[in-house]
C-alpha cells in the first residue's frame, strides 16, 4: 500500500509538472520577455521552481534565454535544435509553408491565426530551417483564382502581429497611392485582414489620431519599443471600423443606399473593401460606401445587380437621372 501511494503520488507530480512546463511554455511565447517574478505569480510556485522548469525546457531543446540583474528575465528565442516536442524537420517545413501561404493570401477565416501560428514558429525555427522554407517561398509562383490579391511579405506580418502583442512602438515607412513614402511612428494596436488585403489599426503619435494602413505599403525601420500602455480601441468592432475606412473615408464621393435585399444576401457580392452594410429588416439594408467621383458610384452601383434608392447625397440622384437620359438616347438612336 504505501509502495502503491508513493506510486501514485509521484505520478500525480509528473503530470502536474508536465502541465506547468506547457504552461511556462505557452507564457514564454506570450511575450519576449518575462521576469522570473512574473512567471512565479503566473504559475503559482517559487521562483525557484521557475528556474528548475527553465532548466527542463532547456533539456527538452526549448532555447530559453536569461539575462541578469534586477531588470532582467527569460526569452524565448531560436535555438540551434528544433524543441523535440513540436515537430520534426520535415513536418516543420510544411507547417511554416503552409501558414505563410495561408497568411500571404489572406485565406479567410484562418488569415490572422495563421501570422499568430507563424510568428510562434518563427521564434524557435532553427536557421537551417529558415533556409528552406525562404527557398520554398522565394521559388514558388502561386496561381490564384480570382481578383489579384496585394501581396504582403509575411515576415513583415509577422513583425507586425509580433510589436501589437508586445505593445511596442512601431517605426516605418509609408508609401501612399502615388509611391510617396512618409516616416511614421505609431502605437500598434490590431491587424486586420481581408480575403485580398491586410491592415494595421494604429495610433499615429505625430498625427494623434487612430489610422489605418495597408501593410502591403509598410516598410519597418527596427529598432521597435519602447513598450506603451495600449489604449482603448477606436471602436469595439474593428472590422467594421477598417471597412467603413477603406470603403468610405478614403474617397472623396460618398454615399448612402438602401438595397432591396438582405444584408445576408448582399454580403455574397459586396465585400468589406467596397463597403459597410447594415441591416433594415429582413428584406433590404443600408449600404455605405464610396468611389473616387459620383460617376464612378453610379457605375458601382448598377453593377450590384439589385434594386436600391440613394438615402443620401441628392446629387448622386441628379448624376443617375443623367445616366438614364444618356443611356435612353443611346438606345433611342440605336432602334432608328
Amino acid at each position: 500500500m504505501r509502495e502503491g501511494g508513493w506510486g501514485s503520488g509521484r505520478l500525480l507530480g509528473m503530470l502536474e509538472t508536465s502541465a506547468r512546463l506547457l504552461r511556462l511554455l505557452s507564457l514564454l511565447q506570450a511575450h519576449r520577455e518575462w521576469t522570473g517574478a512574473d512567471l512565479a505569480a503566473r504559475l503559482g510556485v517559487t521562483p525557484r521552481t521557475v528556474r528548475r522548469d527553465v532548466d527542463r525546457l532547456r533539456e527538452l531543446g526549448y532555447p530559453v534565454n536569461a539575462s541578469p540583474g534586477t531588470g532582467g528575465g527569460y526569452q524565448l528565442g531560436a535555438g540551434a535544435e528544433l524543441p523535440p516536442l513540436l515537430l520534426d524537420d520535415d513536418e516543420a517545413v510544411a507547417v511554416a509553408v503552409g501558414l505563410r501561404t495561408a497568411a500571404g493570401n489572406g485565406v479567410e477565416g484562418i488569415g490572422e491565426a495563421s501570422v499568430r501560428a507563424l510568428a510562434k514558429l518563427e521564434q524557435v525555427l532553427p536557421g537551417r530551417l529558415r533556409g528552406r522554407v525562404s527557398a520554398l517561398n522565394e521559388f514558388t509562383v502561386p496561381m490564384l483564382r480570382g481578383p489579384q490579391r496585394s501581396t504582403v511579405d509575411a515576415s513583415v506580418l509577422t513583425e507586425l502581429a509580433s510589436v501589437c502583442r508586445d505593445s511596442e512602438l512601431l517605426r516605418f515607412g509609408y508609401r501612399d497611392h502615388e509611391g510617396a513614402v512618409t516616416r511614421r511612428t505609431v502605437e500598434p494596436h490590431r491587424l486586420v485582414c481581408t480575403e485580398r488585403r491586410w491592415y494595421l489599426v494604429a495610433w499615429d503619435l505625430e498625427r494623434e489620431d487612430w489610422r489605418t494602413f495597408r501593410a502591403d505599403r509598410i516598410e519597418p525601420r527596427p529598432p521597435h519599443g519602447p513598450r506603451f500602455v495600449p489604449r482603448p480601441a477606436p471602436a469595439e468592432d474593428l472590422a467594421a471600423y477598417v471597412s467603413r475606412g477603406v470603403a468610405q473615408r478614403a474617397y472623396a464621393a460618398q454615399a448612402v443606399v438602401r438595397l432591396r435585399v438582405s444584408a445576408e444576401a448582399a454580403r455574397r457580392t459586396i465585400g468589406p473593401v467596397q463597403g459597410a452594410l447594415e441591416e433594415i429588416d429582413a428584406d433590404s439594408c443600408l449600404l455605405r460606401t464610396g468611389a473616387v467621383s459620383l460617376d464612378v458610384l453610379v457605375i458601382h452601383l448598377m453593377l450590384l445587380g439589385c434594386e436600391f434608392e440613394v438615402v443620401e447625397p441628392p446629387e448622386l440622384t441628379d448624376r443617375i437621372r443623367d445616366a438614364r437620359d444618356r443611356l435612353g438616347r443611346a438606345v433611342a438612336v440605336k432602334e432608328t
